[in-house]
């Protein structure tokens, strides 16, 4: 079919305007890592009067200090490139356009380029002052050029006023900022303060970057850290850190005296270090996070649910309150149930019961259904004889009408700190309203997925120890590399430890009160697996013989 006049599709028009141009250009320029062709690209669109908007001078902005820390310091380019960003800046003020948080980042990245050693200063008090003057709102990008210039110059109170003014804005360090606060603080030989950024570092990482790993050995090595610690500790003090931690570390300081000893190994599928032969901790979410999470749910269940429905539960869960595992009935019976004559499964979910029951030497779980699935299964009389021999061993909760049973399984495992049967990902509305960042840490340590492989139960329990920096109540520490092994591909971990005798003592308890943790309170309640190994259950850690 020929085309004719009218029905063909016009052409779109090239932009030519001069401001389009320049845009075009930029992007060229920014691609290329070009400084040169920026400058010379502002200095001809300024003497031909081209109108810059706020998104022009931003760019510009970024384009200049993305290339300084190409440039050598004695460059004339550098410093030209300075001096244009300084009159950009003044320029973007003096036409009443409010510089944004783009605006102060790329300013301060280019203050510390000055050559007098000022620049840390000028792009601090360009964030401490961003606010009240441009109500621009810091983010960690904004605190970074201020903040790893005074580390890299030595400057550790400075670099401390910084992250002070982080944390009273709300902006978290992450692990590039902590590692090079910890630096700064192991060079100044402020051995406290690095005990304390190590101690964020664990919380804010898992694996730790090959940069993060030099300076720790370079600490670790120092005669700073070697003549650090105090052997005067109490043990039981020690034990009742790490419990009401979660396991993992104590947080008091450091442990023993004398030189460390670095080792590189891995740790065992059990936990084992194969280094030092200490076992690592699964980590938990401590006490007061438990306590806090527990009100959380219960707050945001009282909101959304029945008040009545709600509070009658938690007054019978005081009560009840001895169940190591918590069962999401709903979610194991309808588990692979998507076939033509599926549904609510109650022999599978039984199967379930019998096996929990077994690992833990006839002890009942707790099953939470929801009462409508109750009153319908119990028409049938072989769903009613299995809901009937559950009620009679206490290990039923029906949760009322209009009741969502999501809350009433989520309080029931964080209030008795136990483990949580379901393969529910807790990703739904309900579970983001809980706003916590201890949640990932809370399941990975609690929850218990199943599958029926051929029939067969299988249950995946949570894993024996936790890949995150960990902090012995010996005075020891185990911190995971980014790094793996080339022949099994395992973990590789950093083992820092000081010689036995110069280790903290740990005296001997009674087998019936001692824990991994080195709690000398109550043995938290287990779970027997068929192959042996035993799983605490208490949201502790798993037990061992001492």
């Amino acid at each position: 079919m020929e085309l004719t006049a009218s029905s063909a599709k016009p052409k779109k028009k090239k932009n030519h305007r001069p401001e389009a141009q320049f845009s075009l250009a930029l992007d060229t320029c920014s691609k290329n890592n070009d400084i040169t062709g920026a400058l010379a690209l502002y200095e001809s669109a300024d003497s031909n009067n081209v109108r810059f908007s706020s998104y022009h001078f931003n760019y510009l902005l970024h384009i200049l200090s993305a290339s300084l820390d190409t440039l050598d310091e004695n460059d004339h380019l550098k410093q030209l490139a300075i001096e244009t960003a300084s009159r950009i800046f003044d320029r973007i003020v003096a036409s009443g356009a409010v510089p944004t948080e783009a605006t102060i980042t790329s300013m301060s990245r280019i203050a510390v380029n000055l050559p007098d050693g000022g620049g840390g200063d000028i792009a601090f008090d360009l964030v401490m002052n961003m606010w009240d003057k441009y109500r621009a709102t810091p983010r960690l990008r904004t605190y970074g050029p201020a903040l790893f210039t005074f580390c890299r110059d030595g400057k550790a109170e400075k670099a401390y006023s910084v992250e002070e003014h982080m944390l009273s804005k709300g902006v978290s360090p992450e692990e590039a900022e902590i590692t090079a606060l910890l630096g700064v603080s192991a060079r100044d030989g402020n051995h406290e303060r690095v005990y304390g950024y190590l101690h964020k570092l664990r919380s804010c990482t898992s694996v730790i970057a090959s940069s993060t790993t030099d300076v720790l050995e370079n600490w670790f090595s120092s005669e700073q850290a070697m003549e650090t610690g105090g052997l005067n500790w109490g043990v039981d003090q020690v034990k009742e850190a790490v419990l009401v931690n979660g396991g993992g570390f104590h947080g008091l300081g450091w442990l023993g005296k004398g030189r460390w000893k670095l080792s590189r190994g891995c740790i065992s599928v059990e936990g084992r270090c194969s280094c030092c032969g200490q076992m690592l901790a699964c980590v938990d979410i401590d006490q007061m996070e438990t306590e806090k999470f527990a009100e959380s749910v219960a707050g945001l269940a009282t909101e959304r649910d029945t008040r009545a429905n709600f509070r009658i539960f938690q007054e019978w869960l005081d009560n009840h309150g001895s169940y190591e595992v918590v069962i999401d009935g709903a979610n194991v019976a309808f588990y692979q149930q998507n076939f033509a004559d599926g549904g609510f499964n109650l022999s599978q979910l039984d199967v379930v019961v019998g096996e929990l029951q077994q690992r833990s030497q006839g002890k009942w779980p707790l099953i939470i259904l929801h009462s409508k699935r109750h009153r319908v299964l119990m028409d049938n009389p072989a769903n009613r004889h299995i809901l009937e021999r559950w009620s009679a061993a206490g290990a039923l909760y029906t949760t009322p009408s209009g009741s969502n049973d999501d809350w009433y399984w989520l309080y029931a495992a964080v209030k008795l700190k136990g483990l949580l049967v379901t393969n529910d990902e807790m990703r739904d509305h309900i579970f983001e309203l809980l706003g916590r960042s201890f949640f990932p840490k809370w399941k990975e340590r609690h929850q218990v997925k199943y599958s029926f492989n051929k029939g067969q139960l299988v249950l995946a329990m949570p894993p024996p120890y936790s890949v995150v920096i960990q902090e012995s109540e010996r005075g020891s520490w185990h911190v995971p590399l980014d790094d793996k092994s080339e022949d099994e591909g395992a973990r590789i971990w950093l083992c820092v430890r000081r010689p036995e005798s110069s280790e903290v003592a740990v005296l001997p308890v009674a087998e019936e009160s001692i824990s991994e943790n080195g709690s000398t309170t109550k043995k938290p309640p287990q779970l027997q697996s068929p192959d042996g190994v035993t799983v605490t259950t208490s949201g502790k850690r798993k037990e061992r013989s001492p």
